[in-house]
């Protein structure tokens, strides 16, 4: 008896409820152009900062549900720089951040290229490379080979597992990737927010690789996304929303995999994500416009260039509250310093004292409307 969907007759012709998704799927794609048409009314330099900002939390929040953190500052600066935007001092950031900057850019600043067994593979590779996932060697750049069992997706102690998947059979890989690519490169009538939804259930559920599977299914997403408004500027993370919605997205996915090939339920559940995702994009705008309307009333104040590097980071998503210990750290300068830089600030009514006060003062910028 089959228990998984990729063993169901008639898989992969998904069908699914147009009359039900239909009133769903209008209004999103409203909301979608009225988001990117705001965006794009912005003024370039807001805009690259806009862009900017999304495509850091979508490699954030990306790593961040397969449980790997990765460094906020390194991420965005590999990302300025490969995008040739000049954002001040940022620290070099690692190989690991590196390959998933590689990838993420590659799937959305080339969104209408093909994609192809030889991509993925490059992908995969930029995400591991040393060739490990943590302590276990892992196959990189090819398809898994089933050499240890079958791919399972468990969670639980040890002997006490709880299958919650199993893909495909190794064997099986070349042939079901090969049909996933015919389509997702293939011309069809279908609404491109509507592909994302089921190239990205498509591919996750091959799961063709040893490790990553999750992480490249949600930058194909971002590509077919990219691909529904023709556009390389990303103005919002679904990643990021996935991160919030990390319990829903996996029993979503776990439903669905384990039923039969209708999958209106999961794409009700992708379109609603992604209505909530543009929810995101507002408060990065909000944040831009902020920062935007302090460096015009501030454009003649004679800040030093820690001072200025500060308020970059308060603005870019500060964490955690502002002490001189931290900015002192932040700007590789002495307490002493930290203090007088501070202290200058507050004086000029730029930064106010919590008041709290108390050994672990801290501060916050003053007028932030």
């Amino acid at each position: 008896m089959a228990s998984y969907i990729h063993e169901r007759k008639g898989w992969p012709e998904f069908r699914w409820d147009e009359n039900k998704l239909a009133p769903m799927l209008a209004d999103l794609r409203h909301r979608q152009g009225r988001l990117i048409g705001r965006m794009e009314g912005l003024g370039f330099h807001l805009r690259a900062e806009a862009v900017l900002r999304t495509l850091t939390e979508d490699v954030l929040k990306s790593s961040e549900i397969e449980g790997e953190m990765l460094d906020k500052e390194m991420v965005r600066s590999s990302i300025a720089r490969r995008l040739g935007m000049d954002v001040g001092a940022l620290p070099p950031a690692d190989r690991n951040v590196e390959g998933v900057v590689e990838m993420m850019l590659d799937a959305t600043q080339r969104f209408d290229a093909p994609l192809t067994s030889r991509r993925l593979f490059d992908w995969h590779a930029a995400l591991f490379p040393t060739g490990r996932s943590g302590m276990t060697r892992i196959a990189v750049g090819e398809w898994r080979d089933d050499a240890k069992g079958p791919m399972q997706v468990v969670s639980g102690p040890v002997g006490r597992e709880r299958v919650h998947y199993q893909a495909p059979a190794a064997k099986k890989i070349n042939r079901e990737i090969q049909a996933f690519l015919k389509w997702f490169n293939g011309r069809t009538r279908m609404d491109p927010v509507l592909k994302a939804a089921l190239a990205h259930l498509w591919f996750v559920t091959i799961h063709p690789f040893d490790d990553g599977n999750g992480r490249v299914a949600r930058a194909i997403t971002d590509m077919a996304l990219a691909r529904s408004e023709n556009s390389a500027q990303r103005f919002y993370s679904m990643s990021a929303r996935i991160r919030v919605e990390r319990k829903a997205y996996y029993d979503a996915l776990e439903k669905t995999q384990k039923g039969g090939i209708d999958v209106t339920a999961w794409i009700e559940w992708f379109l609603g994500c992604l209505g909530r995702a543009f929810g995101g994009a507002e408060i990065i705008l909000a944040s831009v416009l902020e920062k935007a309307r302090f460096w015009d009333r501030h454009a003649a104040a004679p800040f030093n260039e820690r001072q200025r590097a500060m308020f970059g980071r308060l603005f870019d998503g500060f964490t955690g509250k502002l002490t001189t210990s931290k900015w002192a750290r932040i700007c590789k300068c002495s307490q002493d310093t930290a203090l007088r830089d501070i202290d200058d600030l507050v004086k000029r009514g730029v930064l106010a004292k919590d008041a709290a006060g108390g050994r672990s003062t801290s501060y916050a910028l003053v007028d932030r409307k």
